[in-house]
């Protein structure tokens, strides 16, 4: 099947306290589509700035993936600032600078309307739902969101989840959005408001599946080293949509499958700056460490 994301592409400039890199390349559909990548054939929905460097473009084609669907705009490119310290599930924003991203109002080419599944990142849930109008039926609808569309745009979120397969948001979010301090009462609550299920991603900590039919719990793989975690949420939504994408059908082992995936795949992306270490694997590291996972959750 063919996946088709909408987001951001951005540069972002870190400092963790392993290091600090200046205008890498970032945002939520660059994480998402490399990630998913590795599975099946993604599109890009996104809008950069003139300032935003050619080499990233081919680096992205050079993955396979399909960038048409980015629009090169007058002005500069979207760009985020951020510090982490050893508590690295906490991002410090020191800076976000939207520039095109500001008036980002995604136009979805005729040749990506039929794309089999749509992703939509972190957005403007009003931008998600006029996507969605632009996409002839997809089979399977995924979204993100964010605390600044949870406080300023609710409304308009709960109305559109009313059309969304899986709702993915992070562990504050979910206590945010739902008034619920414990995380299955928050994804009990979350499913009340519309959507058919909810992946609430808790960092170093796992991951929960909830739907109307069951949950499923899966542990974040343990790792030695993390020097920086920005984009683990889009790496991780990446792995889970990409592998659902080329099952070619959902049921309950697939879902399960599909959140150790993404499980895995954020595992690598903190393990570098950026999507460095992403850009070094193969599927059958991949593989492996689908095949460790096992082993360390068996009982």
């Amino acid at each position: 099947m063919s996946i088709l994301v909408v987001g951001s592409v951005a540069l972002d400039s870190i400092e963790t306290p392993f290091g600090k890199k200046d205008e890498i390349l970032g945002g939520s559909a660059t994480f998402f589509s490399i990630s998913a990548s590795f599975f099946d054939k993604v599109n890009i929905i996104a809008a950069v700035g003139e300032d935003f460097p050619k080499k990233y473009l081919q680096l992205l084609k050079e993955r396979g993936i399909g960038t048409d669907g980015i629009s090169v705009n007058k002005g500069k490119t979207f760009r985020w600032e951020g510090r982490y310290e050893y508590d690295m599930n906490v991002a410090h924003t020191l800076a976000t600078h939207l520039n095109v991203f500001r008036n980002f109002a995604p136009e979805i080419p005729h040749s990506l309307r039929n794309s089999n599944i749509l992703f939509l990142a972190n957005i403007d849930p009003d931008l998600q739902d006029s996507v969605l109008r632009q996409v002839n039926k997809p089979k399977l609808i995924a979204c993100d969101s964010m605390n600044h569309w949870i406080t300023g745009k609710k409304r308009s979120l709960e109305k559109f989840l009313h059309k969304v397969d899986i709702f993915l948001l992070n562990d504050a979010e979910a206590r945010q959005f739902s008034g619920e301090s414990n995380l299955m009462k928050a994804a009990k609550a979350i499913i009340l408001k519309g959507p058919k299920s909810v992946v609430i991603k808790k960092g170093e900590h796992g991951v929960i599946y909830y739907s109307k039919s069951g949950h499923f719990v899966a542990p974040a793989y343990p790792l030695e080293n993390v020097y920086d975690p920005t984009g683990a949420g889009d790496t991780f939504a990446g792995g889970v949509i990409g592998y659902l994408s080329k099952a070619g059908k959902i049921n309950d082992t697939i879902i399960r499958k599909s959140m150790v995936y993404g499980s895995i795949m954020a595992s690598f992306a903190v393990e570098d700056f950026s999507v460095n270490r992403l850009l070094g694997i193969k599927m059958s590291d991949i593989n492996k460490r689908y095949s460790d996972f096992k082993k360390l959750t068996r009982f």
